[in-house]
């Protein structure tokens, strides 16, 4: 389905971040946590993509095969990285054949534990894969007239690698003119960031949809990892403080990473938020008691799917 026709209406959408498993024990649990949440019939599912190597691989895999075996709707990530023109044009043909609606095109993280020199990459920066994805649309070689549709990140707290604010917004601006269709937003935990940058975006003419990206701290193993791979991200006291009550009890930890991530979510869809991106970090149990805590009604029973 067409992110065009995922968005539309006045309810905002809610959707789960996966990434590729790299075990078989990883596998099977990702595959219990897509059975947990399809019965939540979220309006898509996004797949995470490696710097290189096998995940990439995973990352295709994965796609289709929640794609062909069950109800969920997923968008896949590409990123700039390691990639040839011809490679990511492969990857589309292939995701077109799979009636796949949507894609997620990002600069992407730098690789840690391969070679890499970004002069050879063919797309310096995600504006250069999003015009190739909008050229690839107007070829015809998607089933759906209107190609694929297209997102792209949001920085809510600033782009680590663009200090100058204006000159970023200037970039995400520049995206858009480009083709993008939808914006989601990188985790944070303090609302008037998002809602700074969702107006900022309205002061420089974007007027897609910003959904906004949610993680829950489930462990202070997981907190301190966001704080690594969310460079910049900023930590409410509030939230601080309350961590720190707990720290050296597990449970407690979790009841407070979730307690404060329900709030966010209140507060988001008080502020008429276009929708909620939530981080599972392929786990389903905190963000099944934050969906369930908000009220909303599964919109339809479905049955578990055999993956």
């Amino acid at each position: 389905m067409h992110i065009t026709d995922i968005m539309r209406g006045d309810s905002p959408t809610f959707s789960f971040e996966f990434f590729p498993p790299k075990t078989p024990a990883a596998a099977e649990n990702l595959y219990q946590t897509i059975r947990d949440l399809e019965s939540y019939m979220p309006d898509f599912v996004s797949v995470t993509y490696g710097a290189g190597g096998s995940t990439r691989d995973l990352t295709h895999d994965l796609v289709e095969r929640i794609q062909h075996t069950t109800k969920l709707d997923p968008i896949p990530h590409l990123t700039c990285i390691c990639h040839s023109k011809d490679e990511i044009e492969t990857i589309l043909l292939r995701y077109a054949g799979s009636a796949i609606g949507n894609i997620l095109a990002l600069g992407g993280d730098r690789p840690r534990d391969i070679p890499y020199d970004k002069s050879r990459d063919s797309f310096q920066h995600a504006i250069d894969l999003v015009k190739f994805i909008r050229r690839f649309n107007e070829s015809g070689a998607h089933s759906d007239r209107r190609g694929f549709g297209i997102g792209v990140a949001g920085f809510p707290e600033g782009h680590p690698a663009t200090p100058n604010r204006l000159v970023e917004m200037d970039y995400l601006k520049a995206k858009v003119d480009s083709g993008a269709d939808y914006i989601v937003t990188q985790l944070f935990f303090d609302n008037r960031d998002f809602l700074d940058f969702r107006e900022r975006c309205a002061l420089a003419d974007i007027h897609i949809p910003i959904i906004a990206g949610v993680m829950p701290v489930t462990s202070m193993t997981g907190f301190k990892r966001i704080a690594e791979l969310a460079g910049g991200a900023r930590f409410p006291a509030k939230l601080l403080r309350a961590l720190q009550r707990c720290e050296n009890d597990a449970e407690g930890v979790r009841r407070v990473g979730v307690h404060f991530a329900l709030e966010q979510c209140h507060d988001l869809l008080d502020n008429n938020v276009a929708g909620i991106h939530f981080y599972t970090l392929n786990r389903s149990d905190a963000t099944r008691v934050i969906f369930d805590s908000l009220g909303i009604p599964r919109r339809r029973g479905v049955h578990a799917p055999t993956v």
